[in-house]
């Protein structure tokens, strides 16, 4: 009885000091600043409270009620505030409606609860200032991740497990997330949990095959381990292993990107974003292509499918295809893969001023972004929209009509950039001017003009 209760001292506090040197090794706290906990109630995020109030942290708690559990999630919520009472500290709660939200931004359960939190985290520690936020994710956690990111095809990048130290970009801020259990398996914490007699509320969703990582954990682990019975330290090994690779890896794409990333240089001086482009020769330059341009590609949320779609297209010479990821369009383009965010397409500001012909006596005065025009010739209101398949204007200099989609085409502009573009017309239809591109030539300036209209695309 005695050694057993010798034994269960020694354990714990080895974990106490396992978990501050781990602590130090990873600088989590080099300013001793206060950290915000995030704290579900489980053993896990119960056992990091616990190990972060004996280290003599300051922290404070924070729980987020996610409503996907009747019953248990406000059970969840009272126990994590009733904690952070024992242990006086701050508690924060906040709560979602994480099913509607998920249905609104098409999003599944667990991307929508994970959006959801992260930002919530990013306004409290940009509000109490907090130096980070800690997580609870041990070492079962970041193997059952690299499984996860193999079976999804994430790359090189995915196969670190999780990271002990991450910067999220969150609504143009920075989100530090640290991870002070991962020197810890999970049964190193169910034991630390029973030896210091700690209480926890238990999801009833972690036993349940509902989710991919559940079954990973509850089907596929208990299989390798049976199979290899030193999995989960070769695992260790191998993510560490992996970790160290991908920091090799990705300074050398990170410093590819920057050669062969370049801005392309459009037309529409309106467009509401820059757009990126990769010349088509730059990617046969580079070996392996396929892997190093999904790396390329990866900042623009290009999934492993969509990058061979794109490098399909590369190597049989197709433009004029799009391709899309959650935020971004490429496009094979005249020799480039142009990359554009997806954005909303925004109707441009026109600034419209009349002057007389004495104060603008030039027959033209566009440089892209303004346009005069005889002002008595438009029948009014002027109005601006969207071109559309169909619309035909003359082009200065020309006698006969076109369509604007064969303008915008032999301009050489990209499907990207003519989305864009907008037209701008008299109450009769008429277009006066693709704007920022070519005026009508039936409303140009001449001897006999009387009246300027001045445009001027604000952007």
């Amino acid at each position: 009885m005695e050694f057993a209760r010798c034994v269960r001292w020694y354990s714990a506090s080895f974990m106490l000091e396992r978990f501050r040197q781990y602590m130090t090794e990873q600088h989590f706290f080099p300013d001793g600043g206060e950290v915000l906990l995030a704290v579900s109630g489980g053993r896990d995020s119960v056992a990091l409270s616990d190990l972060m109030y004996r280290s003599g942290i300051r922290f404070a708690l924070a729980h987020c009620n996610f409503h996907l559990r009747p019953g248990e999630c406000d059970r969840d919520q009272q126990f994590v505030q009733q904690l952070a009472e024992r242990l006086k500290v701050r508690f924060f709660t906040v709560d979602f409606d994480t099913s509607a939200y998920a249905v609104a931004q098409g999003y599944s359960i667990e991307e929508a609860a994970r959006e959801l939190r992260y930002g919530w985290f990013a306004r409290l520690c940009n509000e109490y200032g907090y130096a980070c936020v800690a997580t609870a994710h041990h070492r079962d956690d970041s193997v059952e991740t690299f499984f996860l990111n193999l079976f999804r095809g994430t790359g090189i990048a995915g196969l670190h497990g999780i990271r002990p130290n991450t910067e999220l970009k969150i609504d143009n801020s920075e989100l530090r997330v640290v991870r002070p259990m991962l020197c810890f398996s999970r049964a190193d914490i169910n034991e630390y949990i029973a030896e210091r007699g700690l209480c926890y509320v238990e999801d009833s969703t972690n036993a349940t095959l509902d989710a991919r990582r559940n079954r990973i954990r509850l089907r596929l682990m208990p299989l390798l381990r049976e199979l290899y019975p030193s999995v989960d330290t070769t695992m260790e090994a191998n993510i560490a292993r992996l970790a160290d690779v991908n920091v090799v890896f990705e300074n050398y794409t990170d410093d590819l990107r920057g050669r062969i990333i370049h801005s392309y240089e459009s037309r529409l001086a309106y467009l509401p974003e820059e757009i990126k482009a990769i010349e088509v020769s730059d990617i046969q330059s580079i070996n392996p292509r396929r892997t190093l341009l999904f790396e390329l590609l990866r900042p623009f949320a290009f999934n492993a499918a969509v990058v061979d779609d794109i490098m399909n297209a590369v190597e049989m010479g197709r433009g004029g295809k799009q391709f899309f990821s959650s935020t971004h369009v490429a496009e094979l383009h005249r020799g480039n893969i142009l990359l554009f965010p997806l954005v909303e397409i925004k109707t441009p500001t026109l600034n419209i001023s009349t002057l007389s012909v004495e104060l603008c006596p030039q027959t033209r005065c566009g440089n892209g972004l303004v346009e005069c025009f005889d002002a008595d010739i438009p029948n009014h209101p002027l109005t601006v929209r969207p071109w559309r398949e169909g619309d035909r204007f003359r082009p200065l200099g020309m006698t006969g009509s076109r369509l604007v989609s064969d303008f915008l085409k032999d301009s050489g502009l990209s499907l990207i950039e003519r989305q864009y573009v907008h037209l701008l017309v008299d109450s009769d239809n008429r277009p006066l001017w693709v704007v920022g591109l070519r005026m009508d030539d039936r409303f140009r300036i001449t001897t006999s003009t009387k009246r300027v209209l001045r445009v001027e695309c604000l952007q």
